[in-house]
């Protein structure tokens, strides 16, 4: 009797094993709000602080450009002229006058428009700084949410191997009751499922990680737990060539477009300094107020005084020459920087665009060959150990070698995933396939 049930109980086994069927115990808490891939990215582009600070930047920016074409502040003056010390009388001397002036500096024709040129530069550059930051906050979100359905669907697996080893357990002290079967079978199987228990406690500790990041990156509490759907799109679409994506990144790669602009602002900024080798000039205006009367006995006038000044750049060599050479070093340095930007860009795309085939290849191999094949060698083992054609030992690692295939496969099409998020990011556009 014994023995017809461990027979029964393990060609039930063998079914399941075929069917690829698996009954699972049902959660009855009751589950967190299922987290998309686009949830997730919208809920970071409207909460993250760190692109929130990247946009007040922008905004502080732009508000330089009307300050620097505005002209500098008249100055307002308020004198007392030629008061006698002897009396403080304001009628004694015809001189002594009250001044009320106002004085205007105007700069070199040209200089406020390169300064109001030079800040409308590093406002846009601040700009496409933040488009940047957008890019790579969404880069950041796809990464971690790939990962997080990657690091799901390995406990998945580890739980389907768990419930499988567990009636291995239970066919072997079956099949060793009634003489059939080796204590080390039992024992084999234990040891596989506390093996397990060990991966399931890293796997999870893992998952626990990338929950906090993915929750930091949307701006919500570290600790706000976090479900992903169980089953996404597989599909995995060429895009354009690596050369093409290259020539789109240097039109549309905002870091680019920023560096373009600085190195705009440095080339202002060269001009702005070769016109300080040309004056700048003051001009004002005084009324003089006068009390008392004349020897004659009329009253004085008031009096009336325009000025004009100018400052003399008479020391170019020490002054002016160095900070056109100045300006002109640091012009250098922000072409230098857009030329090595440009390169980055070019490997960004490149490695990004060879690890999404790679890593693509690798999940179309799992899925279409090794899985296969591995699913077939189990079936094969599971009938030879039916009838003692094969050990247990065989047995137990072609299933858990099938279930690492299945988790290589998830982590493959994650990385394939999180390849095409550093593309998508290193072009600066969305469309890359046409």
């Amino acid at each position: 009797m014994l023995y017809f049930r461990s027979r029964h109980r393990f060609n039930l086994l063998v079914r399941m094993l075929l069917a690829g069927t698996f009954i699972f115990g049902v959660n009855t808490v009751q589950a967190a709000e299922v987290l998309s891939l686009n949830r997730a990215v919208t809920d970071a582009l409207a909460a993250n602080p760190g692109l929130a600070a990247i946009e007040a930047r922008a905004m502080a920016l732009a508000e330089i450009l009307d300050q620097a074409e505005a002209l500098p502040d008249p100055r307002l003056s308020i004198n007392i002229a030629n008061l006698p010390l002897d009396s403080f009388s304001f009628t004694q001397e015809g001189m002594t006058q009250f001044q009320v002036g106002i004085t205007q500096a105007l700069p070199y024709p040209g200089k406020l428009a390169l300064r109001s040129q030079a800040a409308s530069q590093e406002a846009k550059a601040a700009e496409s700084d933040l488009q940047e930051k957008r890019l790579q906050l969404v880069r950041d979100v796809k990464t971690v949410w790939w990962n997080l359905f990657y690091l799901d669907r390995a406990l998945e697996v580890i739980s389907r191997n768990q419930v499988l080893l567990k009636q291995f357990v239970n066919v072997a002290e079956t099949r060793y009751t009634v003489g059939r079967g080796l204590q080390q079978d039992i024992l084999l199987a234990q040891l596989e499922l506390s093996k397990l228990s060990d991966s399931a406690i890293r796997v999870q500790n893992m998952r626990e990680n990338e929950v906090v990041r993915l929750n930091v990156l949307m701006d919500h509490s570290a600790a706000e737990p976090i479900q992903l759907p169980s089953s996404v799109d597989e599909t995995l679409l060429a895009p354009v060539s690596a050369a093409m994506l290259q020539q789109r990144a240097v039109a549309a790669r905002p870091s680019l477009a920023a560096q373009a602009e600085r190195m705009g602002a440095a080339r202002s900024r060269v001009d702005l300094a070769k016109k300080d080798y040309a004056p700048d000039f003051k001009v004002g205006a005084v009324y003089g107020l006068r009390n008392g009367n004349n020897p004659d006995g009329s009253s004085r006038a008031d009096l009336g005084s325009v000025m004009f000044s100018m400052n003399l750049p008479l020391y170019t060599g020490s002054k002016q020459d160095r900070a056109v050479d100045q300006r002109n070093a640091e012009w250098m340095q922000q072409k230098y920087r857009l030329h090595d930007q440009r390169n980055q860009v070019a490997s960004q795309v490149q490695q990004a665009m060879t690890d999404y085939q790679r890593t693509g290849e690798r999940a179309q191999l799992f899925l279409q060959e090794i899985i296969p094949q591995a699913r077939q060698t189990v079936e094969a083992m599971l009938a030879g150990y039916q009838v003692g054609k094969v050990d247990f030992l065989n047995l137990v690692r072609s299933q858990t070698t099938l279930y690492d295939y299945e988790t290589q496969y998830w982590k493959a099409l994650s990385a394939a995933n999180q390849a095409l998020a550093r593309l998508v990011a290193a072009v600066g556009e969305e469309n890359i396939y046409e």
